[in-house]
């Protein structure tokens, strides 16, 4: 991922919100799709692209009252800051495990041509 993708990533408003209802406790895509008005064909797919780049962690699979399978997601992301800087932008994550994730690189002449 790079420094575009990562800023695309989290000023998406699904992405986002995603993010902050799994902030404190896990929730099911069902439960974020409802309580956040997010379509539940999108809500899948924004959780795959924030699992895929660690943002978003499935703590539990359960069975619910009618046998399906739920599983339950969790925010790994603490703080994020984008930044722009001498025509580069930049991004920082801090995970809550410790980790940081920076991603940059992309200059003004780079971001103009997409």
């Amino acid at each position: 991922m790079d420094s575009i993708e990562a800023s695309k990533m989290l000023t998406d408003g699904y992405s986002a919100k995603i993010l902050a209802a799994t902030m404190y406790h896990p929730r099911s895509a069902q439960e974020i799709s409802v309580k956040y008005g997010i379509p539940i064909a999108a809500c899948y797919r924004r959780i795959k692209q924030l699992e895929d780049s660690g943002l978003l962690e499935c703590t539990e699979r359960r069975l619910n009252q009618k046998g399906k399978r739920v599983s339950l997601y969790i925010s790994r992301l603490k703080n994020a800051y984008i930044f722009f800087e001498a025509g580069k932008i930049r991004v920082k994550m801090q995970l809550t495990t410790g980790a940081t994730r920076e991603f940059s690189g992309w200059d003004e002449n780079e971001i103009l041509k997409k």
